[in-house]
């Protein structure tokens, strides 16, 4: 992974004499728009031989400004962080956001972030852009800015509708496809699948009464998930060992009446041994079928094996399982 650095002191330049093409966003998912947006930072910041910087926050803005209708993440902040990183960005500005941030203006932000701690030379942002207290920030007010305090802004259109996507990719267009379980048309437009990570806990051991031992993986309930039901995937334990998994999303009707909670099910392929305790990663690539109260025991497991058989044939592209990397 490509070395960035991570600022979260801005209380001063923190690159004295230095200038730098900046973004600003919250950034959730990393998505191919993001990524369009941070590439065009990266070339002006080349040519110019000045750094590339994304201002991001370390949580979405909206779950101070609006908590009872915030989105659910697309990526938690290592997430984010690391995807940054990936991009080849010089450096990710992580700025809190809490209630005081909440109330800044634009103009105060600019003049405090951008201008005072990252020597702004140019901002690069998506062409229908809004930022600070009630989202008064825009492009013609930055502009209107720039020409008082020596930066320009470089406005971006939002990467262009394709086959399967009828508006421009977003965060919101992504979490509304993984909605209807729609992961492969989500991972388009994410550039990967969608990854979930979480604790490997303890559950009530049905999977191995069944022949089909299961991790249980516990996801903040602020991260997003797909719909319920099976998918085929990629579990990844923490040394890096990948293994093709047959994924179940859902509230196992056919044992429990009326489950309030889905539960995250992994049956990793080829694999023997205790995974209690571990940070699991949990990659969804393809929707295999949407759960359903089986009438018996029998059933349910005749249907288990084509699980896993259709998850193994949709892995194999992806990796070698049994543990080996690709």
């Amino acid at each position: 992974m490509t070395a960035v650095q991570v600022v979260e002191d801005l209380s001063h330049a923190a690159w004295p004499g230095e200038r730098s093409v900046v973004t600003i966003g919250a950034y959730d998912g990393v998505h191919t728009g993001h990524r369009a947006v941070i590439e065009e930072v990266r070339r002006i910041a080349t040519r110019r031989r000045q750094r590339s910087v994304v201002v991001t926050f370390d949580r979405h803005p909206a779950s101070v400004v609006r908590p009872e209708s915030a989105p659910r993440l697309l990526t938690d902040l290592d997430q984010k962080l690391e995807l940054l990183a990936a991009t080849g960005v010089d450096a990710t500005v992580v700025v809190h956001f809490d209630d005081a941030q909440s109330t800044e203006t634009a103009e105060d932000f600019t003049r405090r972030v951008l201008v005072g701690a990252l020597g702004v030379a140019t901002v690069v942002v998506g062409a229908d852009f809004h930022f600070g207290h009630q989202r008064q920030g825009s492009v013609p007010m930055l502009r209107e800015l720039g020409a008082e305090l020596g930066f320009d802004v470089e406005p971006v259109e939002l990467l262009a509708r394709f086959d399967g996507v009828d508006e421009p990719i977003s965060s919101t267009a992504i979490r509304r496809a993984l909605a209807g379980g729609q992961v492969e048309l989500a991972a388009r437009m994410l550039g990967r699948p969608l990854e979930v990570r979480g604790v490997v806990i303890q559950g009530d051991q049905r999977g191995r009464l069944l022949g089909f031992p299961t991790a249980n993986v516990q996801v903040p309930a602020s991260i997003c998930l797909p719909a319920d039901g099976v998918y085929a995937g990629i579990y990844t334990r923490p040394d890096g060992a990948r293994f093709a998994t047959a994924i179940n999303l859902g509230r196992r009707p056919t044992f429990y009446e009326h489950a309030e909670m889905s539960l995250l099910e992994a049956h990793l392929l080829g694999f023997e041994g205790d995974l209690y305790g571990e940070q699991a990663r949990v990659r969804f690539t393809h929707f295999l079928r949407s759960e359903r109260k089986f009438d018996g025991i029998d059933a349910l497991v005749a249907q288990l094996k084509q699980d896993v058989d259709r998850a193994a044939e949709a892995a194999r592209p992806l990796l070698h399982y049994r543990g080996r990397r690709p």
